[in-house]
């Protein structure tokens, strides 16, 4: 398929129902993006020490990302060389050798075949240094402020390009630490839905349908008394208010649109513990513990950022002043995974992870309200996307209002802007037919 078959998928008003269930595009975007893009990997937090390592997917291509013995990152496929046989079942842990089960081939954490039974076996001229009988590299992996990212192509824009403005959300997160490091929890939820992998990132750039889909959820926590949980100081009843959205918030929600698919919006929480400027103990305690690493002037302007859902497109999105993190994995063009996770902000008082926690809790997990909601609608948009009639999809609400912002486009209406970039973003990798 050409890049112009392509473009004529995609416009700023529509977009054709192929491109979320089409199986031949899916292997499409397995190659042309998902084998070319850089993609979020690991968190350094997870790799302290030589030879820890973390099981993950690349695309359609499972990896470890393991610390070399230089403390070095280096990111190998989960495959040994011999039968093909994947190397590693854990999710993470630590190892000096990576042995196959199948026939236990044994490769240094580099990657190089260290060992074979029975070397005798094998012929004179079978070479345990050769790059074929080892772990194949993932040829470019790259840190920024502990996310490690890896790209399965051998060339392409460096990391920091990729990134562009967006790498002030990690800036941010990391920056909100007053150790000056963040760390990864070990709680991971993980979310299967029967749905396009780019049906997720659009509904998180979504502020039109709250209102409609979590209804119900809005409606408990208004009817429920204020102030009067001992559990979480009213964390739960605010983060479900703030869904009820009105004209207030679809006409006061900035969106912004950065060149490249990336996205966020500003903040949607303006009550209880989890807005901007709360005072109460626990963010006074914070706070101060954060001015004795930046200075008063310094810590005011981090705690100001107040940015919702920031997509580092295609598969990452991060919420820095909640600590959370989102993963989008594609599994089949109909079926994707979403793992769901928070950090700790090293040097911060207990009760801030504890509250990140409650929000990862509230919002990701397989019992939220929320998600809950959102994944029976993402399965509906694809259920009704299979059949062909009507095959046009409107996307144009907000088109012709944006104004020139940071590195892209904004808009402060209830707009499908990041939803066009997106796409348009996704039109552009896929016709990019180079190798």
């Amino acid at each position: 398929m050409t890049g112009s078959d392509l473009s004529l998928l995609v416009s700023d008003r529509h977009v054709h129902r192929r491109v979320y269930v089409d199986p031949t595009l899916f292997e499409l975007e397995m190659d042309r993006l998902f084998g070319r893009v850089w993609l979020y990997a690991a968190h350094e937090s997870q790799l302290r020490r030589s030879g820890d390592f973390v099981r993950t997917r690349l695309g359609r291509q499972e990896v470890l990302v393991v610390r070399q013995e230089d403390g070095s990152i280096a990111a190998l496929h989960n495959r040994c060389a011999h039968r093909g046989a994947a190397l590693c079942a854990a999710e993470r842990g630590n190892a000096r050798r990576l042995v196959c089960p199948y026939h236990a081939w044994t490769y240094r954490t580099d990657g190089v075949l260290e060992s074979v039974p029975h070397p005798s076996s094998y012929p004179g001229d079978f070479d345990r240094a050769d790059a074929v009988n080892g772990l194949r590299r993932v040829p470019r992996v790259e840190s920024y402020r502990g996310f490690v990212f890896a790209s399965l192509a051998s060339a392409g824009i460096g990391l920091r390009d990729h990134l562009g403005e967006m790498a002030g959300v990690i800036d941010n997160l990391v920056d909100r630490a007053p150790a000056g490091e963040v760390e990864l929890a070990d709680a991971t939820f993980q979310l299967e839905y029967r749905g396009n992998w780019k049906l997720h990132n659009e509904n998180a750039a979504d502020i039109f349908h709250p209102s409609f889909v979590h209804a119900s959820s809005v409606g408990v926590a208004r009817s429920a008394p204020p102030a009067q949980s001992q559990l979480d100081e009213d964390q739960t009843r605010e983060q479900l208010l703030a869904n009820g959205f009105g004209r207030e918030q679809w006409e006061g929600i900035t969106l912004s649109a950065i060149n490249g698919g990336h996205s966020y919006m500003t903040g949607i929480y303006r009550q209880g513990v989890l807005a901007p400027g709360r005072t109460d103990p626990v963010a006074q305690r914070y706070r101060e513990a954060l001015a004795r690493r930046h200075g008063s002037a310094r810590t005011d302007e981090i705690l100001a950022v107040d940015r919702f859902n920031n997509l580092i497109f295609p598969t990452l999105n991060l919420n820095a002043q909640y600590q959370q993190m989102r993963v989008v994995v594609p599994v089949a063009v109909d079926c994707t995974i979403v793992r769901v996770s928070c950090f700790r902000l090293l040097g911060a008082p207990d009760e801030i992870f504890e509250r990140a926690v409650r929000f990862l809790t509230n919002i990701g997990s397989p019992a939220s309200m929320i998600f809950s909601d959102d994944l029976e609608m993402l399965g509906r948009c694809q259920a009704g996307m299979a059949g062909s009639a009507a095959p046009w999809l409107n996307i144009e609400r907000g088109r012709g209002r944006e104004r020139a912002g940071n590195a892209g486009r904004q808009d402060a209406t209830a707009s499908e802007l990041p939803l066009r970039a997106q796409l348009q973003a996704w039109a552009a990798l896929m016709g990019d037919l180079r190798p």
